[in-house]
Protein backbone atom coordinates (compact mmCIF):
# COMPACT_ATOMS: atom_id res chain seq x y z
CA UNK A 1 0.00 0.00 0.00
CA UNK A 2 1.23 3.54 -0.40
CA UNK A 3 2.29 5.60 1.85
CA UNK A 4 -0.15 8.75 2.33
CA UNK A 5 1.04 12.05 2.23
CA UNK A 6 -0.49 12.38 5.84
CA UNK A 7 1.55 9.32 6.91
CA UNK A 8 4.70 10.67 5.80
CA UNK A 9 3.93 13.54 7.05
CA UNK A 10 3.33 12.18 11.11
CA UNK A 11 6.41 10.26 10.37
CA UNK A 12 8.51 12.87 9.94
CA UNK A 13 6.95 14.83 12.25
CA UNK A 14 8.06 12.33 14.99
CA UNK A 15 11.63 12.24 13.60
CA UNK A 16 11.40 16.48 13.46
CA UNK A 17 10.20 16.88 16.88
CA UNK A 18 12.60 14.17 18.37
CA UNK A 19 10.76 11.59 19.74
CA UNK A 20 12.57 8.60 18.16
CA UNK A 21 10.86 6.13 20.55
CA UNK A 22 7.64 6.84 19.13
CA UNK A 23 6.11 5.17 15.90
CA UNK A 24 2.92 5.23 14.16
CA UNK A 25 1.25 1.98 14.50
CA UNK A 26 -2.33 3.28 12.82
CA UNK A 27 -3.85 5.73 10.72
CA UNK A 28 -7.27 6.54 9.82
CA UNK A 29 -8.24 9.03 7.39
CA UNK A 30 -11.41 9.93 5.72
CA UNK A 31 -12.33 12.82 3.87
CA UNK A 32 -12.41 15.68 7.18
CA UNK A 33 -10.90 13.11 9.68
CA UNK A 34 -7.86 11.66 10.55
CA UNK A 35 -7.13 9.56 13.49
CA UNK A 36 -3.37 8.51 14.39
CA UNK A 37 -2.82 6.11 16.43
CA UNK A 38 1.16 5.97 18.46
CA UNK A 39 3.04 3.71 19.81
CA UNK A 40 6.43 3.73 21.82
CA UNK A 41 8.88 1.83 23.25
CA UNK A 42 9.35 4.24 26.34
CA UNK A 43 5.26 5.15 26.33
CA UNK A 44 3.56 7.64 24.50
CA UNK A 45 2.53 10.49 26.79
CA UNK A 46 0.05 13.25 26.21
CA UNK A 47 2.80 16.01 26.05
CA UNK A 48 3.95 13.69 22.94
CA UNK A 49 0.60 13.58 21.30
CA UNK A 50 -0.08 17.05 21.89
CA UNK A 51 3.42 18.33 20.19
CA UNK A 52 2.79 15.95 17.02
CA UNK A 53 -0.87 16.95 16.46
CA UNK A 54 -0.46 21.06 16.71
CA UNK A 55 2.59 20.49 14.56
CA UNK A 56 0.74 18.28 11.67
CA UNK A 57 -2.09 20.83 12.34
CA UNK A 58 0.10 23.53 10.85
CA UNK A 59 0.50 21.64 8.01
CA UNK A 60 -3.05 20.78 7.46
CA UNK A 61 -4.25 24.26 7.71
CA UNK A 62 -1.21 25.82 5.38
CA UNK A 63 -1.83 23.25 2.65
CA UNK A 64 -5.90 22.37 3.47
CA UNK A 65 -5.49 18.80 2.72
CA UNK A 66 -8.19 18.29 4.09
CA UNK A 67 -9.89 21.92 3.64
CA UNK A 68 -10.81 24.06 6.35
CA UNK A 69 -13.08 21.97 8.84
CA UNK A 70 -11.17 18.64 9.90
CA UNK A 71 -10.57 16.60 12.35
CA UNK A 72 -6.85 15.36 13.84
CA UNK A 73 -6.93 12.94 16.55
CA UNK A 74 -3.61 11.84 17.97
CA UNK A 75 -3.13 9.27 20.75
CA UNK A 76 -1.63 6.59 22.02
CA UNK A 77 -2.47 3.06 20.52
CA UNK A 78 -3.34 2.12 24.26
CA UNK A 79 -3.04 -1.41 25.73
CA UNK A 80 -6.75 -2.62 24.44
CA UNK A 81 -5.86 -1.91 20.94
CA UNK A 82 -4.31 -5.06 18.86
CA UNK A 83 -0.45 -5.38 17.98
CA UNK A 84 0.30 -4.48 14.59
CA UNK A 85 4.10 -4.38 14.46
CA UNK A 86 7.13 -6.32 15.52
CA UNK A 87 8.71 -3.21 17.38
CA UNK A 88 5.01 -3.79 19.48
CA UNK A 89 5.66 -7.27 20.25
CA UNK A 90 9.18 -6.45 20.82
CA UNK A 91 8.88 -3.85 24.02
CA UNK A 92 6.19 -6.40 25.20
CA UNK A 93 8.25 -9.24 26.03
CA UNK A 94 7.52 -10.66 29.28
CA UNK A 95 3.70 -9.42 29.43
CA UNK A 96 0.73 -11.86 28.67
CA UNK A 97 -0.54 -11.99 25.36
CA UNK A 98 -3.59 -13.14 23.64
CA UNK A 99 -3.11 -14.52 20.35
CA UNK A 100 -5.87 -15.82 17.83
CA UNK A 101 -4.23 -17.87 15.33
CA UNK A 102 -5.31 -19.54 11.97
CA UNK A 103 -6.81 -22.19 12.25
CA UNK A 104 -5.37 -23.34 15.37
CA UNK A 105 -7.61 -21.19 17.56
CA UNK A 106 -6.44 -19.21 20.62
CA UNK A 107 -3.62 -18.82 23.00
CA UNK A 108 -2.72 -16.66 26.18
CA UNK A 109 0.69 -17.18 27.68
CA UNK A 110 3.44 -14.82 28.17
CA UNK A 111 5.55 -13.68 25.31
CA UNK A 112 8.87 -14.90 25.48
CA UNK A 113 10.48 -13.89 22.31
CA UNK A 114 10.42 -12.30 19.12
CA UNK A 115 12.51 -13.10 15.94
CA UNK A 116 12.26 -12.30 12.49
CA UNK A 117 9.06 -14.49 11.54
CA UNK A 118 8.11 -15.77 14.95
CA UNK A 119 7.12 -15.29 18.27
CA UNK A 120 7.57 -17.76 21.35
CA UNK A 121 5.26 -18.40 24.00
CA UNK A 122 5.08 -20.03 27.08
CA UNK A 123 1.29 -21.21 27.40
CA UNK A 124 -0.39 -23.97 29.45
CA UNK A 125 -2.08 -26.61 27.54
CA UNK A 126 -3.70 -29.86 28.61
CA UNK A 127 -1.63 -32.29 29.98
CA UNK A 128 -1.34 -35.38 27.26
CA UNK A 129 -0.18 -37.95 29.97
CA UNK A 130 -3.04 -37.08 32.33
CA UNK A 131 -6.93 -38.77 32.24
CA UNK A 132 -7.99 -35.25 33.67
CA UNK A 133 -9.07 -32.45 31.24
CA UNK A 134 -8.37 -30.20 34.03
CA UNK A 135 -4.56 -30.97 34.62
CA UNK A 136 -2.44 -28.68 32.98
CA UNK A 137 1.52 -28.35 31.81
CA UNK A 138 3.52 -25.36 30.25
CA UNK A 139 4.28 -25.77 26.75
CA UNK A 140 6.35 -23.49 24.57
CA UNK A 141 5.23 -22.61 21.42
CA UNK A 142 6.41 -21.10 18.31
CA UNK A 143 3.66 -18.98 16.04
CA UNK A 144 4.38 -17.40 12.37
CA UNK A 145 3.68 -13.93 12.24
CA UNK A 146 1.64 -14.95 9.03
CA UNK A 147 -0.68 -17.21 10.69
CA UNK A 148 -1.68 -14.26 13.71
CA UNK A 149 -5.65 -13.33 12.90
CA UNK A 150 -4.65 -11.09 16.29
CA UNK A 151 -3.06 -10.20 19.25
CA UNK A 152 -3.24 -8.15 21.99
CA UNK A 153 -1.33 -7.21 25.57
CA UNK A 154 -3.76 -9.81 28.55
CA UNK A 155 -4.95 -6.93 30.81
CA UNK A 156 -5.04 -8.49 34.85
CA UNK A 157 -6.49 -6.94 37.50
Amino acid sequence: MEESKVQKLIEETIVELGFNDCFLVELKESPNRIEAYLDSDEGVTFEKCRKISRKIEEVLDEELWLGEKYTLEVSSAGVGRPLRLKRQYKKNVGRMIKVKVVNEGRFVGELLEVTEDKIVLMTMVQDPNSKSKKKKIEKRIDINFDSIVESKIKISF
